[in-house]
């Protein structure tokens, strides 16, 4: 199996909609919202699960593939969002890590710590 790359899914999901007459569907504001619409449908899946239960939600079998395809349907519509708008997405995330990792540095050991990882 060859890997999977960000620009091939985004050509493939652009030919689908093309090859259907959904361009012209595929606007920012439409896309955002169909984005948080399946977001919304990843989330009811956990609704009602306590934190243990959906920790393990992959290891059942009637639920994992439901997750699986919400997880699609989300990176599908963030991918045709991104498209739609000249958005790298991976430049655009490994900005933001760069951003928050100057936002929320790594807190310096107190003298306590520092004691008690030297032992």
């Amino acid at each position: 199996m060859t890997e999977l790359d960000v620009r091939m899914l985004q050509e493939r999901l652009a030919a689908f909609a093309a090859a259907r007459d959904w361009g012209q569907y595929h606007t920012p504001k439409n896309l955002a919202s169909a984005l948080s619409v399946e977001a919304a449908e990843l989330v009811e899946i956990f609704q009602w699960l306590t934190p243990e239960q959906s920790a393990r939600v992959m290891e059942d079998p009637g639920t994992a593939p439901r997750v699986a395809d919400e997880v699609a349907d989300v990176l599908a519509y963030l991918l045709q969002f991104c498209e739609v708008l000249g958005i790298d997405a991976l430049a655009a995330l490994a900005a933001k890590i760069e951003r928050n990792e100057l936002r929320f540095p790594v807190p310096e050991p107190t003298d306590s710590t520092a004691r008690h990882s030297s032992e």
